[in-house]
């Protein structure tokens, strides 16, 4: 591709952005970062979310990955529908009744001190690697298509990338977020539609009949697994998946932060409603765009790269016209941003509320300068973050996702269901301990299951083991009186 072609891509696109930062960030007030001043319109919210949710992963990974577990990944999807149905119906409405900022300051009134900064802890372990792992698979991409052969190094464009962020939410916060998430999210299905579109047309599949025939009768189309020994057992996926929704979307500060600037607890739950559907009908556009990526690369005797996240990106940059390369890096810019911009103030929202308690200990116009040296700092570890990934990452980043995902939301699992599902209290100076000793009981279990439990192999369901350890840790260390 034209490198400067690329440049001026993704110059208007952050122009654009930049205009929205600009529009949504007068008249802030020193809750505004945090809160949005609860105004946000739930159906911005709900397509916001959609982009947020699937990010570079979905967009680059999934489709790729079908190559090595076909349409495996869409049994986690369907788990996806129970696990929003639980959100917008028992968790919703405890954030909304208590009127919460933190959705972590809940544990504070069930349990006390060390549980709150447990919760709160390991919520920005998790989004700080999740995320940062997501923006090294752009930058990646990035850096492939534009930085090279600018001659400018990784770790200079991974600078630009979190820079980039920082400078158009560092007023408005969520305010600006759910707007741009909208923008982003519009950008990035429409890249994915045009794509499959292209493809199609290079296939000389004349009508959607023709396009459901050749992903349908492609034996990588195969969505259910019952081998119970599998890691992609149907069961093991579908519950997992049900679990994971929960973890990484209702307790979790960034995608819950962006449902509590609803007007309404109603208009929350009709957000949630919408965003299931879209979101599931989204993860088979991708699954389908992952089978015409490889009919396409086997009919033109293309090789397919070794690294599975690299076909989509090879392809679109190198084989496909140059109009599919610029919908490519457009899609793929605005799926970075959309999960990392929101991921900043989250982490900054946790950090000011949970940590410093900055609404308890600070007057208004202090909170202001507190918070941007926090959303800096976040900034810088991100930054940090991203230049590890690229020295140790090997496997296909859904999958990493979902790893870290199974340690380090374990805890919170657990945490959520023994204060919503008994009426127990714990004594509460343990609970650190426990929510280290369960993700570290999880890693020996799963690294030994097939020996230990007869071949059994776990999946991403190592979150649910990690629950329950947790669960069963805070009951035995239960208060008696």
């Amino acid at each position: 591709m034209n490198y400067q072609l690329v440049l001026g891509v993704i110059s208007a696109y952050f122009l654009l952005l930049f205009l929205i930062s600009y529009f949504t960030s007068r008249k802030v007030t020193a809750d505004t970062f945090f809160t949005g001043d609860r105004q946000s319109p739930w159906f911005l919210v709900a397509f916001g979310m959609i982009g947020a949710s699937l990010s570079g992963v979905t967009f680059i990974s999934v489709p790729g990955e079908v190559g090595n577990t076909n349409f495996f990944y869409f049994q986690v999807v369907l788990g996806y529908t129970l696990g929003y149905f639980t959100i917008a119906k028992v968790l919703l409405p405890l954030y909304y009744r208590l009127n919460l900022v933190s959705i972590y300051s809940y544990l504070e009134d069930r349990f006390g001190f060390w549980s709150y900064k447990t919760g709160a802890f390991f919520f920005i372990l998790s989004r700080a690697l999740g995320s940062s792992l997501r923006v090294y698979l752009v930058a990646s991409v990035l850096q492939l298509i534009l930085f090279d052969a600018l001659g400018i190094p990784f770790w200079v464009s991974v600078l630009i990338t979190v820079g980039l962020i920082w400078l158009y939410t560092h007023r408005g916060g969520i305010k600006t977020v759910v707007w741009t998430d909208t923008l982003q999210t519009l950008f990035m299905l429409l890249a994915v539609v045009i794509t499959i579109v292209m493809i199609g047309n290079d296939l000389e599949l004349k009508s959607l009949g023709d396009y459901f025939s050749a992903v349908s009768e492609d034996k990588r189309s195969a969505v259910f697994n019952w081998d119970w020994k599998a890691g992609t057992n149907f069961f093991k996926q579908f519950i997992s998946g049900a679990f994971i929704t929960i973890v990484m979307t209702g307790l979790d500060q960034d995608m819950m932060q962006k449902n509590l600037t609803c007007r309404t607890i109603g208009d929350a739950q009709k957000n949630m409603f919408w965003f299931t559907i879209i979101l599931v009908v989204v993860n088979l556009l991708f699954l389908s765009l992952g089978i015409l990526l490889y009919l396409y690369a086997e009919t033109k005797g293309i090789a397919i790269p070794t690294k599975t996240d690299e076909l989509f990106p090879f392809l679109a940059t190198q084989e496909f016209s140059a109009l599919a390369g610029v919908v490519f890096v457009l899609g793929i810019t605005a799926a970075a941003y959309s999960s990392a911009d929101s991921t900043l103030t989250a982490l900054t929202t946790s950090f000011c509320i949970d940590f410093l308690e900055i609404e308890r200990k600070y007057a208004p116009e202090k909170r202001v300068g507190i918070r941007k040296k926090v959303h800096i700092a976040f900034t810088g570890l991100m930054f940090l973050l991203v230049l590890a990934f690229y020295w140790l990452n090997d496997q296909s980043v859904i999958n990493s996702v979902f790893i870290i995902a199974g340690y380090t939301y374990g805890p919170l699992l657990g945490l959520y269901s023994f204060g919503l599902f008994t009426k127990m209290k714990v004594q509460d100076k343990w609970v650190p301990y426990l929510a280290v000793a369960a993700p570290v009981l999880t890693f020996v279990i799963s690294s030994n299951s097939e020996k230990w439990l007869w071949g059994y192999k776990f999946g991403f369901e190592a979150l649910i083991l990690n629950g329950a350890l947790m669960f069963l840790g805070l009951f035995l260390f239960r208060r008696k009186n």
